[in-house]
């Protein structure tokens, strides 16, 4: 359904900005702590968060606390573990329902079973995020049928209440009942986001729920590199490109602003 490297849309001072992490705006890295932050990350966020009167908000898989330490001392709205955390505008925090004991139950055969797998496989990293657990095998390609077969039978084993997401190179297991657009739903619903155009960009089969969301809203969807089939709208090449590119919106919308003044203020 993508188009393919076409011009992306004019931002414009409507817009709620909803951005994946891991892929999107910094590079995939081999392990969740190595990433490493290109300078002009903060102070573009800094830079949209101020444009966009607050409608900034970052929609990961990593825990908010992740988020947090990656970006200091800059705190913007976001949704961490696909959504089930989320840090509003105004700063209050909100969780998943605290999960009931047979999805703890769940949740700690699956940990259980995938800790000793990894502590066998060389270059099988287990992150375990407390409500969701994160196979990685990125520094081990060539186990990935293992890894999808110790990911499906530890969750065979564990019951009903939790499901499998499949992303570059990582097998992850949560709970069900949130995802990436579930997230962006629920900030659709509150100031500054409301009455908002939202604008989602993301780049993992993760990020099809937000961009399944956004396009129902007629908004804006864009997938970071090449490949996979997707269903946002438009594409853009690199980690690199989107962060040249993100640079260059404040001044857009600051432009877009002057010549509709109503198109930032809340509906």
């Amino acid at each position: 359904m993508s188009r393919t490297t076409t011009p992306l849309p004019t931002p414009r001072a409507d817009w709620a900005l909803f951005l994946d992490f891991d892929g999107t705006l910094a590079h995939i890295a081999a392990t969740p702590c190595g990433v490493s932050i290109d300078p002009r990350l903060r102070p573009t966020l800094a830079a949209l968060d101020e444009a966009l009167g607050g409608a900034v908000a970052l929609v990961s898989g990593r825990t908010l606390a992740q988020l947090d330490d990656l970006l200091t001392p800059l705190v913007l709205p976001a949704a961490g573990l696909h959504g089930l955390e989320r840090r509003r505008a105004d700063g209050t925090i909100a969780r998943a329902q605290e999960p009931a004991a047979e999805i703890t139950a769940e949740i700690a055969v699956v940990r259980q079973r995938l800790r000793a797998f990894a502590a066998r496989v060389p270059g099988v990293l287990l992150e375990d995020k407390g409500l969701s657990l994160a196979l990685h095998y990125r520094d081990a390609p060539e186990r990935q049928a293992d890894c999808l077969r110790a990911a499906d039978e530890a969750l065979a084993a564990s019951g009903g209440g939790l499901h499998l997401l499949e992303g570059k190179m990582i097998y992850e297991i949560k709970s069900d009942g949130t995802d990436k657009g579930t997230a962006i739903e629920a900030f659709l619903a509150e100031p500054p986001f409301a009455g908002r155009t939202p604008a989602f960009f993301g780049d993992d089969v993760t990020d099809e729920d937000g961009f399944a969301a956004v396009n129902r809203h007629g908004g804006v969807t864009v997938r970071v590199g090449d490949g996979a089939k997707t269903m946002a709208r438009w594409r853009i090449a690199s980690v690199g490109a989107l962060l040249t590119w993100l640079a260059r919106v404040p001044e857009a919308i600051a432009i877009d602003a002057k010549n509709n003044p109503a198109a930032g203020s809340e509906r």
